[in-house]
């Protein structure tokens, strides 16, 4: 990162600049906990939407984190808490681990309130995005119809390409697995997940009954494609997904879907527009029935991890199978849905979802 052009972090509708500052570290710990970013405000930014109450001692300011969150503010030996006090004249209460509850900070000025609560921000969304994604916000695209032209053409992938480098029965996905994705989450706390049902319900009462006119959308799920740029080295293929009507209804609703849980910083904004596909085969399932290819990066500890994977050549795939149809569905939910988790039929789990028929 060059120190004349710093990353720009928006929280709250505000934009900062993210300086980096170096800290001391100890040997044999993870530099991540005994440092943090400095920030410096926009000065075209506000600090009004922080919600700063004047007491008889001073001023005070509270900042709801998931629990699982709290050790980043702390940081090694109380070390990022201290500094965070010191450098903002502040006093920052912290719940116990495990206990869910507000971050609470006081101080005799305002600015430093402020301050201090602008660096817990950055350093909870730091922190946020290298949690391992939860859930994730999908169409389910499980039909009886499709899952069997799923097997079908699993069948006949594996009858006329099994020879070519890196194609096998383990690469496939699980047909009772199959759906639509439209964006990841890192949900971190009941709350969160209650927030998420009430986010997508007022996308339902918002735009989504107008888009679909309170019906199902019909799709069909036909033709495929692959993920990166050398077909003769292939990680993801995916099944292509289009409205039958040949309308622009399905990409419109989980584009606004999208843009409505970007603002609300429940997903991190990483694309305009959702790619719609469905993957089909995967070359981390080689090694990790439940990997999700990108979504898979961090340990629950917030690790990066490197999966290795051997890619696959799509060539006659892509050529023999490339109008493939896997057949035609209604789609009339949207489901919240909790990663590596089934149900008793081997189905995604669903902990929320909305209906629009």
């Amino acid at each position: 990162m060059e120190v004349l052009r710093p990353q720009l972090i928006r929280i709250g509708g505000r934009i900062y600049r993210k300086n980096p500052i170096q800290e001391q570290t100890y040997q044999h710990e993870d530099e991540d906990d005994d440092c943090y970013q400095g920030l410096v405000e926009c000065a075209e930014e506000s600090c009004e939407a922080y919600e700063v109450v004047q007491t008889p001692q001073g001023f005070r300011c509270t900042v709801k984190a998931p629990s699982l969150l709290y050790k980043h503010i702390v940081g090694k030996r109380g070390d990022t808490r201290k500094k965070l006090e010191v450098e903002t004249k502040t006093s920052i209460s912290i719940p116990k681990p495990g206990q869910e509850g507000e971050i609470v900070i006081t101080g005799q000025h305002r600015s430093g309130v402020i301050s201090a609560r602008t660096r817990i921000d950055v350093l909870l969304l730091t922190f946020r995005r290298k949690q391992p994604f939860t859930h994730f916000l999908a169409f389910f695209l499980n039909e009886a119809e499709v899952q069997e032209r799923f097997l079908k053409f699993q069948e006949e992938v594996l009858e006329k390409c099994s020879m070519d480098h890196g194609v096998d029965s383990t690469i496939f996905q699980n047909p009772k697995k199959l759906h639509l994705t439209i964006g990841m989450l890192v949900l971190l706390s009941e709350q969160e997940i209650q927030q998420t049902c009430e986010m997508l319900q007022q996308c339902k009462e918002e735009f989504i009954d107008d888009i679909s006119g309170g019906k199902p959308l019909e799709v069909e799920m036909a033709g495929i494609e692959y993920m990166n740029d050398d077909p003769g080295m292939v990680d993801v293929l995916y099944a292509k997904v289009h409205m039958k009507d040949g309308s622009n209804r399905l990409q419109e609703l989980v584009d606004r879907v999208l843009e409505r849980f970007q603002a609300s910083g429940l997903i991190v904004k990483e694309w305009n527009s959702v790619k719609l596909h469905a993957t089909v085969m995967n070359t981390l399932f080689r090694k990790d029935p439940n990997a999700e290819g990108r979504y898979n990066l961090y340990t629950t500890d917030g690790k990066y991890i490197f999966k290795e994977r051997e890619s696959f050549d799509g060539r006659n795939i892509l050529k023999l199978f490339e109008n493939f149809c896997f057949g035609t569905l209604k789609l009339n939910s949207i489901h919240i849905s909790q990663r590596f988790t089934v149900d008793s039929f081997g189905n995604y789990a669903s902990c929320g979802q909305i209906d629009f028929s």
